[in-house]
């Protein structure tokens, strides 16, 4: 039970931080604030400052759908942190966007400490890959060499391609300028934006990085940064990282869950990602390429990092295993040929780069499995193998006394690294392809895609869990001290029934909605006579193409969504002329640039009409005249070819569900509410949604769908 001393403490900062910023307190904030206080206020610790394991599983979890305009930031804020340093715990805010992540860091947080009375650090935690690794870019300088009109580098006994000049002069620039203290190593300090393949070169991930046994590690800037983390009460993070921290055990990077609050915003966002994190892959092709060029450069590495110990034994292993493993991949090509029959997007024959072929149920054929076996074999013993080499290297760059030296082993161990992370990928993938799901358990959706490689093409071999529920179930829920999940999109349909599938909150989590301030009947949801059943596709392309001159008469911003790029381009394209002046379509020009000409436009009293994709249907804020319609070609029912949620629904369906209104239609709810949602900004904000999909008034869902919308005056013709 939440304390009166806690109580007082959060109900003063809240009172304080309105009164110093003349606001007025909000009736869903209000409600957010205290749903979030009784949760975390009413968990039970130990003598240890553990969290009580008997109490109920799903007690210390507390889920809050707020509306646009609640003010949920400065909420969770303000009810988290004084719990969170009562209970000696680090906050951990995780967000899924960087757009979200900085305003959280640039703007909420340092108003919340100067409003509240509340005294606190934070930070910004990112990955390793963010930063600069000295080490590398120290083996780039060093290691350049003149070749005609760029530079030649040469590790690992492989030529690496051709660098430009003005790529030359960039990593002494960022050499220098770390020199003299004026760039701090962060990518995102950085004044100009940097070429990915420029970055990629002189970063690193943590099976390359040789952590405190780098030589550089006092002046390098992913320690610096994370040696900060310790300090500070409140660390803002993004779904990623923290999904990486979890991958990796917990801990890894940012605090134990056992040791942490976590606030988790945009959380609609994260079973998703976690499916991303948790999921195998591997290219066929490319695997038995890098196996090669890895058994070319074993002999030099041996030669000059050879320690007559664990690196020299295990390295006089490799080459058989290396060469076992690609002829076992070289088996694999001519058997996914034959057992696989490659559909693209929409069940044609295959016509492009992104075909692929589902196993149903999961289910890999038995000559597959036989075959994936014996590469599990492989690549098991391949990655003990340079497993030992790794700490090897990791014990010989602690001895002063080596017989190796460090500027060898320092040059060698990101490859020994890098090596011992695909092994490690490949094991997780053919081992998961070696063995039929046990009973009971949730199916893996596997799949095989044929892409692009250099001209040519290459199979990539897939696998993925059909939902994240259990993985965040075990390393999330059941581990922390205590968690918000917080998003204006949480439920479906009005319930959470789809975050419980996915994301697997407990069921006697807190559960909530509040209100938003918005006074939705500023706006018109409309459904036109003109609007067509988008299941007749040129039909209803013919009918978009028709209405919207008409629907966007005026000046003002206008947003038109599509559920499909084809269409989209398709109607750009049969538009006239002097429409298509006035829009900006999505792919034309980079987002921000897009949003930066429209403003420009509206502001000068013009009349500018975007169109976008689902992208454009979550993020985008264009309150006042910069958007005073939405228009919705279609309802957005998921395109049915992504293999995970077609294994998900084969799954239901063998259960005896219906995954049309189990799956498809709360997920189509759902964005239908992103996309509605981009039109009332702010509390003075008006206008129209249309929506030119006849289906949600023909159609028995159709009705369901609608109540599911926030409360905009209907005009249904």
């Amino acid at each position: 039970m939440l304390s009166d001393q806690h109580k007082k403490a959060i109900q003063s900062a809240y009172s304080q931080f309105l009164a110093s910023r003349g606001l007025r307190a909000r009736y869903g904030q209000k409600l957010m604030v205290a749903a979030i206080a009784r949760t975390l206020g009413a968990i039970r610790q130990n003598a240890s400052g553990e969290r009580d394991s008997g109490q109920s599983d799903g007690d210390h979890i507390c889920v809050v759908e707020a509306g646009t305009g609640t003010g949920k930031t400065v909420a969770y804020l303000l009810a988290s942190i004084p719990l969170a340093q009562a209970r000696g715990k680090t906050l951990v805010v995780s967000t899924a966007t960087v757009a979200l992540q900085e305003q959280i860091i640039n703007k909420d947080l340092p108003e919340v400490a100067r409003h509240s009375g509340l005294e606190f650090d934070f930070i910004l935690a990112k990955g390793r890959g963010r930063y600069l690794c000295l080490s590398k870019l120290d083996q780039l300088l060093s290691g350049f060499s003149a070749s005609g009109t760029g530079v030649t580098l040469s590790l690992y006994g492989d030529e690496q391609p051709l660098l430009g000049e003005d790529t030359v002069l960039l990593y002494r620039e960022m050499a220098d300028k770390l020199a003299t203290g004026t760039w701090d190593g962060d990518r995102d300090n950085w004044p100009e934006t940097l070429d990915a393949e420029d970055w990629s070169r002189i970063t690193t991930d943590h099976r390359q990085c040789s952590g405190r046994r780098c030589p550089h590690v006092g002046n390098c800037s992913f320690f610096r940064a994370r040696d900060s983390l310790g300090k500070a009460q409140v660390i803002v993070a993004n779904h990623d990282l923290l999904l990486a921290d979890l991958a990796l055990g917990g801990g890894a990077i940012l605090p134990p869950p056992e040791e942490t609050i976590y606030v988790l915003d945009e959380a609609h966002h994260l079973p998703d990602k976690a499916l991303n994190h948790f999921s195998h892959h591997s290219r066929v092709g490319a695997s038995s390429g890098w196996l090669e060029q890895a058994n070319k450069s074993l002999g030099q590495m041996l030669g000059e990092i050879g320690d007559g110990g664990d690196i020299d034994r295990c390295g006089e292993q490799l080459p058989a295993v290396l060469t076992s493993a690609k002829q076992g991949l070289e088996q694999m090509w001519p058997l996914i040929e034959d057992l696989c029959e490659f559909e693209a997007d929409g069940g044609s024959s295959y016509s492009g780069a992104s075909a692929r072929h589902r196993f149903e149920g999961g289910v890999v054929p038995e000559p597959m499995m036989q075959l994936a076996e014996k590469l599990r074999e492989d690549f098991d013993e391949l990655e003990s193998l340079l497993g030992k080499m790794l700490q090897a290297a990791q014990k010989l760059l602690e001895d002063p006394h080596s017989p190796v030296p460090a500027v060898d082993l320092e040059r060698w161990y990101p490859q020994l690294g890098s090596w011992y992370g695909r092994a490690e990928a490949n094991l997780q993938l053919w081992a998961n392809y070696a063995r039929p799901d046990a009973d009971g358990a949730l199916p893996q959706a596997r799949w095989v895609t044929l892409v692009d490689w250099g001209g040519s093409h290459d199979f990539e071999v897939c696998s993925s869990p059909i939902l994240a529920a259990r993985t965040l179930e075990y390393s999330l829920w059941r581990r922390c001290y205590g968690a918000v999940l917080t998003s204006a999109t949480l439920t479906a349909l009005g319930k959470f029934d789809r975050l419980k599938l996915r994301a697997g909150t407990p069921d006697n989590a807190s559960y909530q909605v509040v209100p938003s301030p918005f006074d939705f009947s500023r706006a018109v949801l409309r459904v036109p006579a003109c609007a067509v059943d988008a299941g007749d596709a040129d039909a209803h392309t013919n009918a978009v193409i028709d209405t919207l001159p008409d629907l966007l008469q005026g000046d003002g911003g206008a947003l038109v969504l599509f559920s499909s790029r084809r269409q989209m381009e398709t109607v750009y394209e049969a538009l006239p002329g002097t429409w298509r002046n006035r829009i900006l379509m999505q792919g034309q020009r980079s987002r921000q640039q897009l949003l930066e000409t429209h403003r420009d436009i509206v502001d000068g009293g013009g009349s500018s009409v975007l169109f976008g994709l689902a992208s454009f249907a979550e993020g985008l804020d264009l309150p006042g005249d910069y958007c005073r319609h939405v228009v919705i070609a279609k309802l957005p029912f998921a395109v049915p070819d992504d293999p995970i949620e077609a294994a998900l629904a084969e799954w239901i369906e063998a259960r005896g569900g219906n995954p049309f209104m189990q799956i498809t239609v709360p997920d189509a709810a759902l964005k239908l509410v992103q996309a509605c949602g981009r039109l009332l900004r702010t509390e003075a904000d008006s206008g129209t949604v249309t929506l030119l999909d006849r289906r949600v008034v023909t159609r028995r869902y159709g009705r369901a769908i609608l109540d599911s919308l926030p409360p905009f005056t209907r005009r249904i013709e």
